[in-house]
């Protein structure tokens, strides 16, 4: 989404590495390129054609099971395809889909390697400059510099608003759509280090009592608010992990009623009605459990 650098701010896992740790990435040659016309899909969005009218004999393509990239170095894109597929399996098990329910459906990701050529796509697209990535109707826009390591939940972040938009394509509340992603992402990011011996934890940062939104407020809320960027996306996810953890179940009906445009109290009563009687009652629940650094389990969120 267009604050994608603020996830670099938020910190995704608590990560220690062991001296024998190393990570593994794929070989050099581990993503076949495809050439353009012999791809499965192509990408709708006009956002996709100005991108590759950026130095158009750089560009590669290639094809994983769920997405499609266009990249420059084989091994940029390689390191993102593993990534981008664990993220998905990830969220879709979260969403307790069938995996292979969308899989008609391939997400297009545009890897930029060059800062140069990402401010020429961020001008030619009208972005704001200080855009790092942005996921546009199901295409997925990024800039990966070689030359850096990224070890942040940003990938997996938009890979989740990747996933959101094949099942709910009309859309979900913006706290709903943050914060879930980041619920998830960090989950993903976590266990994805784990399975790369990595020792790895999701972090969920507590809220300041001065600092907290209240749910009126968040939840109808279409743009984070520039003054409370990092309050709002923490916050978000308390809110998903605390409705999510205390009764997933509920959590999905109340999911597919956001995605439905249900307001916020008509989809709160849908889903966790036995719960909460009404959205202050759950706001009272929730503020405590918004402020405690140790609040992610669903018996600590008193949903149980």
């Amino acid at each position: 989404m267009r604050y994608f650098q603020i996830l670099l701010l938020l910190g995704a896992a608590a990560l220690s590495v062991p001296s024998h740790a190393v990570a593994q990435a794929p070989g050099l040659n581990a993503l076949p390129q495809v050439e353009f016309a012999r791809l499965s899909q192509r990408d709708p969005n006009p956002l996709g054609t100005k991108a590759l009218a950026i130095h158009p004999e750089q560009w590669k393509h290639a094809e994983t099971e769920h997405f499609i990239y266009h990249f420059v170095d084989s091994f940029v894109a390689s390191a993102i395809a593993v990534e981008a597929e664990f993220n998905y399996r990830i969220v879709v098990k979260e969403l307790q889909r069938d995996p292979a329910g969308s899989g008609a459906i391939k997400s297009h990701v545009y890897i930029f390697q060059k800062p140069a050529d990402w401010q020429q796509f961020q001008s030619a697209g009208r972005l704001e400059p200080w855009t790092g990535g942005i996921q546009s109707q199901g295409s997925l826009f990024i800039v990966r510099d070689p030359s850096f390591k990224f070890s942040d939940n940003s990938l997996g972040h938009e890979i989740v608003h990747l996933v959101i938009h094949r099942y709910y394509p009309d859309g979900i509340p913006c706290w709903l759509n943050e914060g879930f992603a980041q619920y998830v992402s960090k989950a993903a990011q976590a266990s994805f280090l784990r399975a790369r011996n990595y020792i790895a934890k999701p972090l969920s940062n507590p809220i300041a009592r001065e600092k907290f939104i209240p749910l009126a407020t968040l939840t109808t809320m279409s743009y984070p608010p520039s003054a409370q960027v990092e309050t709002f996306y923490e916050e978000s996810e308390r809110l998903v992990r605390f409705l999510a953890a205390g009764d997933k179940a509920a959590f999905l009906t109340f999911l597919d009623a956001a995605g439905k445009h249900q307001p916020f109290d008509s989809a709160l009563a849908q889903s966790f009605g036995s719960k909460f009687s009404s959205a202050s009652a759950l706001e009272e629940k929730f503020r405590e459990y918004a402020s405690n650094a140790f609040g992610t389990s669903s018996q600590q969120a008193g949903l149980n």
